[in-house]
């Protein structure tokens, strides 16, 4: 019991984006955090980031600002925040006390 508290979400390794917003659905039924990643060998697709956004976990892992299929993503990142202007608004993860 409270052996964990959130789950990391690798979109490429769960399967289908379909799967992926269930297992996303079950850590909110817990009551879990999730953090949306990538693996390493990843283009500069940024459609993580979109998903990131819109699954409103808070958080995205994708590694430093050193590569380029990395730096696109965090570029992504700030043209949705240009996008949504006043209703870009960061969603503290830690809100649910998830340390507890």
């Amino acid at each position: 019991e409270k052996t964990a508290n959130a789950a990391l979400i690798k979109l490429n390794q769960i399967g289908t984006v379909t799967e992926t917003i269930e297992a996303i659905h079950l850590c909110r039924k817990a009551g879990w955090g999730f953090i949306i990643s990538h693996r390493s060998g990843e283009t500069e697709d940024s459609f993580l980031a979109d998903f990131a956004v819109a699954m409103g976990g808070g958080q995205i892992k994708t590694g430093s600002v050193s590569r380029s299929e990395r730096i696109a993503k965090y570029n992504r990142l700030l043209e949705i925040e240009a996008e949504l202007g006043k209703a870009a608004v960061f969603e503290n993860p830690l809100k649910n006390n998830f340390l507890e």
